[in-house]
C-alpha cells in the first residue's frame, strides 16, 4: 500500500518539486525585480530629495519623447547595434563554414576561435582602449601602413562614426567565435550527400553555404539573431569602459557613444532619479521586444522559412 503511495506522489509531485527552485528564483530575482520597475518607472522617485515623491502616472514615459539626451542615446544604440550585430553574424557563418570543412589541426581551429568569447569582457575592452589610442595605438598604426590617418591620426572618440566602429570591433572580435561554434554544431548535423549532390550540379561552397546550409540551419539562425538583439541593445560594458573617466558614465564628452544602457545608469546613479531611469529601462525592454521580433521575422523569411 504504502509502495503503491510512495510511487502516486513520485510521478505526481517530484517533477513539480524538481522545477521548483527555478522558478522560486526566477521569482525572487527576476520577476518581481520587473514588476518593482515597473511600479517605480509610475512614480517620482528621487534618492537626492526624499520629499519629491508620489505618483507620477505616465509623466516620466511621456518624458522621454522630448529627452534629447534619451534620442541620442537611443541613436547611438542603433547604430553601434547595426555595426556590430550584421557583421558579427555574416562572418561567423563564414567562419562556421570553413571550420566545417576538413582542416588540418581541425580541433585546435575549432578551439581557438572561442578563446575571445572566453576572455573577461573588461580584460578585453581595457586593451582595446590602448590599441584605439589616439597617438600610441596599433590601430593607427595599421591605418598608417596604407596611407590613411598619417598626418593626422584618427582620434576614435572624437565623434559617433569613429567611436562606434571601436566599439563594435569590441563586440564583434568577442562574439563571432561564439556563434561561428554554434552554427558549426548545427552543421554537423547536415547530411554530407546534400553538399555532394549539389556539387554535382555545380554548386559552389559560396551558393552552398546561402542556399543550402543557412535554410537547414533557420532555427539556430533565428536563435543567434534574437539573442545578438537582446545583448546589442543592453550593450553597457565595452561603451562604458571606453571612456577614459568610466565613472561619469557620459559616453564621450558630448555622449558621441553614449548608449541607452549607459543613460539608464547615469540617471539612475549619478542624477539619482531612480522613476525616470525605470521608465528608461522599460522602454528599452519595449524596444527589443519589438525589434526582436522583427529580426525573426525578416532572418525567417531570408533563410526560406515560411512566408
Amino acid at each position: 500500500m504504502w509502495r503503491d503511495r510512495l510511487h502516486r506522489f513520485d510521478v505526481r509531485y517530484v517533477p513539480y518539486l524538481l522545477i521548483a527552485p527555478f522558478f522560486l528564483l526566477f521569482f525572487v530575482f527576476g520577476l518581481f525585480p520587473m514588476i518593482f520597475n515597473g511600479v517605480v518607472a509610475l512614480r517620482h522617485w528621487r534618492l537626492d530629495d526624499p520629499t519629491l515623491t508620489g505618483w507620477a502616472g505616465f509623466e516620466n514615459f511621456s518624458r522621454l519623447f522630448s529627452d534629447g539626451d534619451f534620442g541620442n542615446a537611443l541613436y547611438n544604440t542603433f547604430g553601434i547595434f547595426l555595426l556590430s550585430t550584421v557583421p558579427q553574424l555574416l562572418l561567423a557563418l563564414v567562419i562556421a563554414s570553413m571550420l566545417n570543412r576538413r582542416l588540418r589541426a581541425q580541433t585546435w581551429w575549432r578551439v581557438s576561435v572561442l578563446l575571445p568569447y572566453i576572455t573577461p569582457i573588461t580584460a578585453s575592452t581595457l586593451v582595446f582602449n590602448v590599441f584605439f589610442s589616439r597617438d600610441l595605438g596599433m590601430a593607427n598604426w595599421a591605418l598608417g601602413l596604407i596611407g590613411i590617418g598619417t598626418e593626422t591620426p584618427i582620434d576614435w572618440r572624437a565623434d559617433k562614426l569613429h567611436s562606434w566602429l571601436a566599439i563594435a570591433t569590441m563586440v564583434n572580435w568577442k562574439w563571432i567565435g561564439y556563434n561561428a561554434l554554434l552554427y558549426l554544431a548545427a552543421m554537423q548535423s547536415i547530411p554530407r550527400d546534400v553538399y555532394e549532390a549539389s556539387a554535382l550540379d555545380g554548386a559552389g561552397p559560396w551558393r552552398q553555404l546561402w542556399r543550402i546550409t543557412v535554410p537547414m540551419i533557420r532555427p539556430v539562425v533565428i536563435f543567434t539573431v534574437v539573442l545578438s538583439t537582446i545583448g546589442g541593445l543592453q550593450l553597457f560594458t565595452e561603451p562604458m569602459l571606453f571612456e577614459l573617466n568610466a565613472q561619469t558614465a557620459r559616453g564621450g564628452a558630448g555622449g558621441e557613444w553614449q548608449t541607452v544602457a549607459q543613460l539608464v545608469y547615469k540617471v539612475g546613479w549619478k542624477d539619482l532619479n531612480l522613476g525616470y531611469a525605470a521608465a528608461m529601462s522599460w522602454a528599452l525592454f519595449l524596444i527589443i521586444l519589438l525589434v526582436a521580433a522583427l529580426n525573426t521575422m525578416l532572418t525567417n523569411r531570408l533563410s526560406g522559412g515560411r512566408k
